[in-house]
C-alpha cells in the first residue's frame, strides 16, 4: 500500500480522491493539503465522503508543510491536483516533494474522467478570465434554440459544510441564499439561473452526473480556472485569452486543455493587441492544427452610460479572474475607460483586513477592487473597502448583482459582457453540426 498526500484548493483534490484513490486498497492518503482558497486548511474532508477505508475522515493541512507531512507520514506519493498553475510554481513543488523522498504525480486525464449517459459539452479554458463563463451561457441559450434541455454542472466550489454540499442543485436565486453561498459561487450559477438553466455542483461529481443526466439531454460542463473536465467531453471547447498570448504554453494544466481541444475559440479580440491574437494563432498552427477556430469579441456594456461619464470610479472586477487568472483588469476598466470616467480611484489604501491582504499578496492590482467573498468576515471587510473609498460611482464588473449580496452605499452600476462571434464558422453552426451527430432527429426538426 502505497502513502498518498494530494495537493490541492478544495476542488479538484477531492475529485481526483473520490475517483482514483476512495476506495483503492492499494493507497492510503494520509492528507490533503490547501492553498489558493483562504480558510480551508484546519478542516476535515467528511467521512461521510472518504470511505470506509478512512473512518476518521481525512486532515486537510497547510500546503507549506508538505516536507513535514512527508517525513512524519511516510508518504510515497505526492499527488498534484489544483489548477491555474505556472510550470516554474509545479517545478518548484516537483522538486520539494521529490527531495522530501517521495515521487511527484500528475493524474492523466482518462484516470480522472467520469463518463456519462448523455452527450457531454465541456467548456475550458488556458487560464482563469479567459472568459468561459460568457461562452458556457451563450452555449446553453442556443442549446435550447437547438431543443436540448441542458444542464450545467458546475466545477467545484465547497467551501462550506462538505458532507452538506456533497451535490447540490440550484435551479432559483432563493437556492442560493439556501446554501449559504459565497460571492464567488454566485458568480458561476447566478447568471445561468438567470437565464433558466439548471446548475449543478458540489464534491462528488459521479452523484452529480447521475442526477443532471436525469434531468436534463446534454450536460454542459462549466469549468474552473483552467481545470480540465471531471467528465469525458463529446464536444470539447477550450477559450484563449489574447491578452495574454503565450500563457497557453505556460501554465497547468491549461495547456492540456490547448492540446486536446475540438474547438478553440479565441476571445478578446475586439480589445486584446494584434501580436497577441497573432501568436494565439501561430501556437494553435503548431500545437493543435485540427482544432476548430472560432474567433469572438466580448462585448462589455453598461445600462447608463451618462452614469459613468466624468466620474471618479471604483470598479470592482471578478475576483478570480484578478487573483488566480493575474489580470490587472477586467471588464470594468474596459468599461471605464470606454464611457469616459474621469479616474480610476485606487482602493488600496482604504482596503481592510483580508481585501488589504488579498492587494499584499497580488500586487500588480492597483487599480481595481476584487470582488472577494470566501466567508462571511470578507464580504464585511469588502463592503467596508467600497464604504471608505471616496468616489462618485462604482462600476460593478462581476458577473452577479453585488447589492443582492452586499451593501453598496454608493451610487452603482453594472457591467455586462457577452461573446459575439467575428466571422464564421459560429458557435451556432457547431452545435447544430453537434446536434446532427447526436440527436439527428432533433437536427431534422430544427430545419
Amino acid at each position: 500500500m502505497q502513502r498518498v498526500l494530494i495537493l490541492g484548493a478544495a476542488g479538484r483534490d477531492f475529485h481526483n480522491f473520490n475517483v482514483v484513490f476512495r476506495n483503492n486498497p492499494e493507497f492510503h492518503v494520509v492528507a490533503f493539503t490547501a492553498t489558493q482558497i483562504p480558510d480551508i486548511a484546519g478542516r476535515r474532508y467528511p467521512v461521510q465522503l472518504a470511505g470506509d477505508f478512512y473512518p476518521d475522515g481525512i486532515p486537510i493541512l497547510e500546503e507549506s508543510k508538505m516536507e513535514e507531512i512527508i517525513h512524519d507520514q511516510l508518504v510515497d506519493v505526492v499527488v498534484f491536483s489544483y489548477s491555474d498553475v505556472a510550470y516554474p510554481t509545479l517545478m518548484h513543488l516537483a522538486s520539494r516533494a521529490v527531495a522530501a523522498g517521495a515521487d511527484f504525480w500528475l493524474l492523466g486525464v482518462e484516470r480522472t474522467q467520469l463518463v456519462a449517459k448523455v452527450p457531454v459539452i465541456s467548456v475550458c479554458a488556458v487560464r482563469t478570465g479567459c472568459g468561459k463563463s460568457p461562452v458556457s451561457r451563450r452555449i446553453a441559450t442556443e442549446l435550447r434554440k437547438l431543443g436540448w434541455n441542458p444542464v450545467v454542472v458546475r466545477h467545484p466550489m465547497p467551501y462550506g459544510d462538505l458532507a452538506v454540499q456533497h451535490a447540490q442543485r440550484f435551479a432559483s436565486l432563493a437556492d442560493l441564499d439556501k446554501n449559504l453561498c459565497t460571492i464567488e459561487e454566485r458568480e458561476e450559477y447566478e447568471p445561468h439561473i438567470i437565464e433558466g438553466t439548471t446548475v449543478y455542483a458540489g464534491v462528488d461529481y459521479e452523484e452529480i452526473l447521475r442526477q443532471a443526466e436525469k434531468e436534463g439531454d446534454v450536460v454542459l460542463w462549466d469549468g474552473g480556472n483552467n481545470d480540465t473536465s471531471f467528465y469525458r467531453p463529446d464536444l470539447d471547447i477550450v477559450v484563449l485569452d489574447p491578452h495574454r498570448a503565450g500563457h497557453e504554453l505556460a501554465y497547468y494544466p491549461g495547456e492540456v486543455n490547448f492540446r486536446s481541444a475540438h474547438v478553440l475559440i479565441i476571445n478578446k479580440v475586439d480589445t486584446a493587441d494584434p501580436d497577441g491574437i497573432k501568436t494565439v494563432r501561430q501556437n494553435i498552427a503548431l500545437y493543435n492544427p485540427k482544432a476548430q477556430v472560432i474567433e469572438t469579441a466580448c462585448k462589455v456594456t453598461v445600462a447608463d452610460p451618462e452614469a459613468v461619464r466624468g466620474k471618479r470610479v471604483l470598479v470592482i472586477e471578478d475576483g478570480p479572474t484578478l487573483t488566480h487568472g493575474e489580470m490587472p483588469y477586467g471588464a470594468g476598466v474596459v468599461a471605464a475607460n470606454r464611457y469616459n470616467a474621469a479616474t480610476l480611484v485606487d482602493p488600496r489604501p482604504y482596503s481592510v483586513g483580508s481585501i488589504q491582504k488579498t492587494f499584499e499578496k497580488f500586487p500588480h492590482l492597483w487599480r481595481v477592487l476584487p470582488a472577494m467573498g470566501y466567508s462571511d468576515v470578507q464580504r464585511h471587510e469588502l463592503e467596508e473597502t467600497i464604504k471608505r473609498v471616496p468616489c462618485d460611482l462604482v462600476l460593478v464588473a462581476t458577473p452577479i448583482d453585488l447589492a443582492r449580496t452586499i451593501k453598496l452605499d454608493k451610487p452603482s452600476v453594472r457591467v455586462s459582457y457577452a461573446v459575439e462571434e467575428i466571422g464564421e464558422p459560429a458557435i451556432t453552426t457547431m452545435l447544430e453540426q453537434f446536434t446532427h451527430t447526436y440527436k439527428p432527429a432533433l437536427a431534422e426538426v430544427g430545419r
